[in-house]
């Protein structure tokens, strides 16, 4: 249930966190006051095993047509990436991995895109980051030490996942350390310690992401799996406290919006506000623009 009584329980409980300032958020040598201004970040997907078809791009020159028009609309960061996280999605070597993205991001940068790669794979990291990607995705937790090795030598950013298992791909289940009920210190515990080990690596800038946007074989009710990241999205400002401005995949709840589905990232975007989110991972970049420009202008009214 989200209603009145049950936000303003929420704030009596952990208000607290709310005014904890956090950094900017460095995209390209610009940084970003996110909670001034929202980051949107658009999604270009190089799989055909990604869901949202309007997101996937068959081709090179559709990749960077996506991308480019992202930008125009309003995305500050075009996301790329070439392995669906769906669970029946075929896997994708690091070679072809390579193969896809570096030539996109080599394009898109050259077209003034600020690009983030998401992946798990040093070798592809590696790559991309050459290529002209100035983030780091990271949808990986075993490679840690080499990834902010390679995003502080590129002077990329890095947007940390909350992984409960080694990659978005290979997520352990959460039953056997129970944090369905509140994730919020397993969520902590785990951003604290790679917080200071990506800043002990050199790395400048770095936001984190609780992961909503992952599996949830766990929860394999599409109702009960909605309510959970919904509810999480409102309580994303109880992660402040670490300094680190708060990236979130908007879910789309598929099984709940049915055919509107393309208006359900708006829907989540309105709660991940209220919960203090400053960089917005999105397939939907004009819609949740608009929601997130209405939500500031009844702000200062």
């Amino acid at each position: 249930m989200i209603g009145l009584r049950e936000l303003a329980a929420l704030v009596e409980e952990h208000g607290e966190h709310l005014d904890h300032e956090v950094a900017p958020f460095v995209v390209g040598g610009t940084a970003h006051d996110t909670d001034a201004t929202p980051l949107l970040m658009g999604v270009v997907n190089l799989s055909r095993d990604s869901w949202y078809r309007e997101s996937v791009a068959a081709t090179r020159e559709a990749a960077v047509r996506r991308g480019t028009v992202l930008a125009a609309q309003g995305a500050g960061l075009v996301d790329v990436g070439a392995e669906s996280v769906v669970d029946t999605a075929d896997r994708v070597a690091a070679d072809e991995q390579t193969r896809r993205l570096v030539p996109v991001i080599e394009d898109l940068a050259a077209a003034g895109v600020a690009v983030s790669v998401e992946s798990y794979h040093p070798s592809v990291v590696r790559r991309c980051l050459e290529a002209g990607a100035v983030v780091l995705n990271l949808t990986g937790s075993v490679d840690d030490e080499e990834m902010f090795g390679l995003a502080a030598a590129h002077d990329a950013s890095v947007v940390l996942c909350h992984i409960v298992g080694d990659n978005a791909r290979e997520l352990h289940d959460p039953s056997r350390n129970p944090v369905a009920q509140d994730p919020f210190p397993a969520m902590e515990e785990q951003f604290a310690r790679r917080l200071e080990t990506a800043r002990s690596a050199g790395v400048t800038s770095v936001a984190i992401d609780p992961g909503l946007g992952f599996g949830f074989s766990w929860l394999p009710d599409p109702v009960d799996r909605a309510r959970y990241q919904a509810t999480s999205l409102l309580q994303t400002f109880r992660l402040r406290h670490l300094g680190a401005p708060i990236c979130h995949a908007l879910p789309a709840a598929m099984d709940v919006f049915g055919e509107e589905v393309r208006t359900a990232e708006g829907y989540f975007a309105v709660l991940a506000h209220l919960g203090r989110t400053g960089i917005y991972r999105t397939h939907e970049v004009t819609r949740v623009d608009a929601v997130l420009t209405a939500m500031r202008v009844f702000a200062a009214s």
